[in-house]
């Protein structure tokens, strides 16, 4: 699971919903499914909610920091969705 993190977390973890991807909200919100963990055992699902602009600035943020990183092989395109079998998109 990928996750955040602290040294003083006490086991807990934050990290994507595996198979449910950003998704736009009927408000113009985005929704990021996150999951919440401690010490291995599921505890909650929630969702990171941010407007088009605070999704920007993430973006940007993480632009920023990903600068000198090599991009990986299987990585997307930036804004170009991520096409699976059966048509499903995903981003």
């Amino acid at each position: 699971m990928s996750r955040a993190q602290s040294g003083a977390s006490g086991g807990w973890q934050v990290g994507p919903v595996p198979g449910r991807g950003l998704r736009r909200e009927r408000d113009g919100y985005l929704a990021l499914p996150l999951q919440v963990v401690r010490s291995g055992q599921h505890v909650a699902l929630t969702s990171l909610v941010l407007t088009v602009a605070e999704a920007e600035r993430l973006h940007a943020a993480l632009c920023y920091v990903l600068g000198d990183e090599p991009v990986p092989d299987d990585a997307p395109e930036c804004r170009q969705p991520i096409h699976y079998s059966g048509g499903r998109q995903r981003y």
